[in-house]
């Protein structure tokens, strides 16, 4: 099997996609219930220490294993054959199998781009550990961007694991035919220390100048772990990328859209686009900008 998948490329990289929108299924569970289970700790230590009202949380075991997956309309559970990645979501036209109620055109989509993703990433590096550690980036990224998309939050539980894998992936440098990730550790820790301290200097200075935050913590982890993964060369280009493309995006959404100036924008899907562009293009991309690093 490794034979034929180190033999062809495309094969790889078909591989890759079928096996990625599995993963991009498991990713929506992920995406969705761990800022709920989450909550639920935060409400249970509040509770404790303050003795609060009871939540509208939902009861019982909730993990990303457990309780199945359900119509959040009616409540049916979803079968296996339901939840087929993408596939499910066209033969049902896009509606609960049991109320017919709309479901959201998200989850599809958010397997489908893991998919992709991940794919590019394969016909990237190639067969082998570079190209499977990038993978692995790909989908943590993925969670994160959503996560924060969704709530404003980049759990300790997602990008603290990603830092150090990102540290612990030096131990194996050189690592044969890789030149982008497995980087040396002097690298990846300046990177991870560099990447954290660059933002939180930032976030204290905008704070002292204008009284407000200017982004969270999560995203400090965050910048960290693109350090760690990818060297401190490298973050500089992902700032300035991230923050070019949130101030575009931003304008473009207060003229367009007439979005509130005041309402938070979150910078953490900004970093992990820039971060994940860095590790397939680094040196195409610092060549343009002419960045001497």
């Amino acid at each position: 099997m490794a034979e034929l998948l180190g033999g062809s490329p495309a094969v790889f990289v078909a591989v890759v996609f079928a096996f990625a929108l599995l993963i991009g299924s498991f990713l929506n569970v992920v995406i969705y219930r761990l800022p709920i289970m989450m909550e639920r700790d935060w409400r249970e230590q509040a509770e404790e220490a303050s003795k609060l009202p009871p939540s509208n949380l939902p009861e019982g075991p909730f993990n990303l294993v457990v309780p199945r997956s359900r119509c959040p309309s009616c409540g049916k559970e979803i079968t296996a054959f339901q939840n087929i990645p993408v596939l499910s979501y066209l033969l049902l036209g896009g509606r609960c199998a049991e109320c017919k109620t709309s479901i959201s055109v998200r989850y599809p989509v958010v397997e489908a781009v893991t998919a992709l993703l991940a794919a590019i990433v394969a016909w990237r590096f190639g067969f082998g550990w570079e190209a499977i550690m990038g993978i692995v980036l790909t989908l943590f990224l993925v969670v994160i961007t959503m996560i924060d998309y969704d709530h404003q939050l980049i759990p300790d539980s997602v990008v603290l694991p990603l830092v150090w894998i990102g540290l612990l992936m030096t131990l194996f440098h050189p690592m044969p035919g890789a030149d982008v990730l497995f980087i040396p550790s002097r690298d990846a820790i300046i990177g991870a220390v560099a990447g954290y301290l660059s933002l939180w200097s930032f976030y204290w200075l905008f704070k002292l100048v204008t009284g407000k935050e200017g982004m969270g913590y999560g995203d400090f982890k965050l910048l960290a772990a693109l350090g760690a993964w990818l060297g401190y060369q490298y973050l500089f280009t992902i700032i300035m990328m991230s923050a070019i493309v949130g101030a575009v995006l931003g304008i473009g959404l207060i003229v367009l859209r007439g979005r509130d100036s005041q309402l938070p924008l979150p910078f953490g899907p900004f970093l992990a686009a820039a971060g994940w562009l860095v590790m397939l293009f680094g040196e195409q991309i610092q060549g343009v900008l002419r960045l001497p690093f």
